[in-house]
């Protein structure tokens, strides 16, 4: 009976060959039916034909010559289908449903030939079971080889899944930078994933950091757009332009809901916001629209286009592009969120520092605040000019330990402080010690909340009548100062090349440096010596001299060269802050550097008068023709009258309170200020007198004939000044 249904099989087999293209197309009418998402595509459904066939002949001719069929090799179409099925995301237990269905129409078309053809019911009924157990081990064999193959093409789109997303970790967000960040996108999604990526930023979020305007026409910058091209394709939109898409086009829709969208397109139905104007040059069939969605914030829109690869886009894709347009989108808002602190920080900062440079005749000065370039975000580094009495001027340079907004908020209290302590002419060590204790006094409020608060400070006084520069240092580092090659000063003599060079000597001073402020407990220490006219004096934050390619030494050799060099050349203030931070500084400064350049002035010894006072009250009268002959040698005599009552009062009031020695020095500059030194350390206040009182209405009188008076202490005493305007 074997070898009767094995020929009658065989015989069978041969007569039906010709009809294998035939039987093709019935079976695939048949899983066209039960599948119709399979043959969507048309290249897919041609080669689905040819594979249909291929099997059906394949089948036939090893029931034609008794194959062993669990030997039989998948035919190569069969194989390439796989792949097909694999690239473009049909899921597997799909493709082994076209093969049961494929398998049982086979069946039963044989079923119907045997029953026709068969005289013999035993024999019909045992090549009919035959023909079964044959197609299930020709059906197992040929989808174990399928499957393998399919298998490999799917393992390979994971692994390059896979390398598209750890590419994606590692190129993008190197930055905190908006637009660059999106660069990196689009540079990702166009190496191996789409033939175009573009990057749309809501122009809100690049301009002021601002959430999702109006959702029915939300206007949008191209940020970045990249191709596998050479340039990117025709675009309606060029790179950095504005624009808008129609409130009833895909991507308005994407960016109003927040879903992204998976777009087949055909050559004859391109959107108007794809298409490039003129004759399309480029065959868009598939593209990916992404919102890039961030913390509750909408911020743009990312599209993936294919043109020249020929495999659409399929779920899995969409699934890779939203898993790395969500990750660019942190990275877009990251940066978003620090150039908007940032900003804050630095506009904080820099309407802190002095707008315009002060009004005073002993020093010509410049100064430059550049925030850093680094991630770190804008510090604490300040400057200021402070004018004092007598023509003197304070200059200041300070850094708060800390960046963002709590460190320039710091520094705006600590500059306040300062210049509240300058008001009241303390002596720079006494001056930062009050500092000190303000800084401990913020750690002291704000320890639960930010953490401790620590900052360094130089505070510097120069006098231009004597020439004399006080300095002390709270953990600051010490000015730079270069004087005039035809005077070396105090700071040092000149080196002999120097001087052979006609170059003025730069110096560091030995300063003592006191402890930052904020440790307390320590004192500080104030140093002085005279400068020659025409000095400049550098005062800087650490920013200025450390850097990652040079050692703190080579840097402070380059500062004092750079400042002798400008000395010599007698450049402005100006320049001279231009030369170092050209010389010092990278394109980007790893910190923030606050610099102020100062050249001393000399006050013209015409312009002070002195005179020793014994401590007798018949000493008053002649005080007061002093002052009357002085200010008529001035050409000042019509303010001889209110300068006359002014010392009267004073040095009445240093002899009857103080101790000797007493001194009156009248100054001219851009005011008249009247001093009346004495060795008592005690200072008056002004009070106001009851009516039988016999004192108590000289400092009032001295107030109301003065535009300005103050006390300044000293190591040996105190200073009562007055001054008045010029007429």
């Amino acid at each position: 009976m074997e070898k009767d249904v094995s020929a009658f099989l065989g015989r069978l087999a041969h007569d039906l060959r010709p009809r294998s293209d035939q039987w093709a197309g019935l079976l695939m009418e048949q899983m066209r039916g039960e599948l119709p998402e399979l043959w969507q595509r048309a290249d897919l459904a041609q080669r689905a034909l040819s594979e249909t066939a291929d099997h059906v002949t394949a089948f036939l001719d090893a029931l034609e010559h008794g194959r062993d069929v669990t030997e039989v090799q998948a035919p190569p179409a069969a194989l390439e289908l796989a792949r097909g099925f694999a690239e473009v995301g049909v899921p597997l237990s799909t493709l082994l449903r076209t093969y049961r269905l494929g398998h049982v129409g086979l069946l039963q078309l044989l079923q119907d030939e045997v029953t026709r053809f068969a005289d013999d019911q035993r024999l019909a009924n045992a090549a009919t079971l035959r023909l079964i157990k044959t197609g299930f081990a020709y059906v197992d064999q040929s989808s174990e080889q399928v499957v393998a193959t399919y298998q490999e093409v799917r393992d390979r789109r994971v692994q390059r899944r896979l390398m598209i997303t750890n590419e994606a970790s590692r190129r993008i967000g190197t930055t905190l930078d908006t637009v660059r960040t999106a660069e990196e996108l689009a540079e990702v999604g166009a190496d191996g994933f789409a033939d175009l990526a573009t990057v749309d930023i809501l122009d809100s979020v690049l301009q002021d950091g601002e959430q999702l305007p109006p959702a029915d026409a939300p206007v949008l910058r191209r940020v970045a757009q990249r191709s596998v091209l050479d340039g990117c394709p025709d675009s309606p939109v060029a790179t950095d332009e504005r624009h808008v898409y129609a409130p009833d086009s895909v991507p308005a829709e994407v960016l109003a809901t927040g879903r992204p969208v998976l777009l087949p397109i055909t050559a004859s139905d391109a959107p108007p916001w794809l298409a490039s104007p003129g004759p399309p040059r480029f065959g868009y069939h598939s593209v990916l629209l992404l919102p890039l969605y961030a913390r509750g914030t909408t911020l743009g829109l990312a599209q993936f286009v294919r043109h020249r690869t020929p495999t659409p886009f399929d779920d899995d894709d969409l699934l890779l592009a939203q898993d790395i347009a969500a990750r660019a989108a942190l990275y877009i808002d990251n940066a978003r969120r620090y150039t908007q602190e940032r900003t804050t920080a630095l506009t904080l900062q820099r309407s802190l520092l002095p707008q315009r440079p002060v009004e005073q005749s002993a020093v010509d000065t410049a100064a430059r605040y550049l925030p850093s370039g680094s991630r770190a975000g804008v510090g604490g580094d300040w400057y200021d000019v402070i004018p004092l009495s007598g023509g003197r001027v304070a200059l200041v340079v300070g850094d708060v330990v800390g960046r963002g907004l709590h460190a320039a908020a710091t520094m705006g209290r600590l500059r306040t402080a300062v210049r509240a302590f300058a008001d009241i002419d303390l002596m720079p060590d006494e001056l930062l010690t009050h500092l000190d204790d303000v800084v401990i006094r913020l750690q002291r409020e704000e320890s639960r909340e930010d953490g401790e608060i620590s900052a360094t400070c130089l505070y510097t006084i120069y006098d231009p009548a004597t020439r004399l520069c006080s300095l002390a240092s709270a953990g600051h580092v010490p000015p730079a100062v270069a004087t005039p090659a035809a005077d070396t000063g105090t700071t040092g003599a000149a080196p002999a090349e120097a001087q052979k060079a006609g170059t003025a000597p730069a110096d560091l001073p030995a300063l003592p440096i006191g402890p930052p402020l904020g440790l307390g407990g320590l004192p500080f220490e104030t140093a002085q010596w005279e400068l020659p006219e025409g000095s400049l004096l550098a005062l800087y934050t650490d920013g200025l001299v450390q850097s990652r390619t040079r050692d703190l030494d080579a840097s402070l050799t380059l500062l004092s060269d750079t400042l002798a060099r400008a000395s010599q050349s007698s450049a402005s203030p100006d320049e001279v802050c231009e030369r170092l931070l050209a010389t010092m500084l990278p394109a980007r400064p790893s910190d923030d550097v606050a610099l102020l350049v100062a050249r001393t002035r000399a006050l013209d010894p015409g312009h002070v008068a002195t005179l020793d006072l014994p401590s007798d009250p018949a000493a008053v009268s002649g005080a007061r023709r002093f002052a009357a002959d002085t200010l008529g040698s001035w050409g000042l005599d019509e303010l001889s009258f209110t300068t006359e009552l002014i010392v009267s009062e004073l040095v009445t009031n240093a002899i009857r309170y103080g101790k000797p020695p007493v001194h009156l020095r009248l100054v001219l500059d851009s005011a008249l200020t009247c001093e009346v030194f004495d060795a008592n350390s005690t200072a008056p206040h002004m009070r106001r007198a009851r009516t039988f009182d016999e004192g108590g209405r000289g400092l009032l009188l001295v107030a109301q004939c003065a535009e300005r008076w103050g006390t300044r202490h000293g190591r040996e005493g105190k200073t009562i000044w007055a001054e008045q305007a010029l007429p």
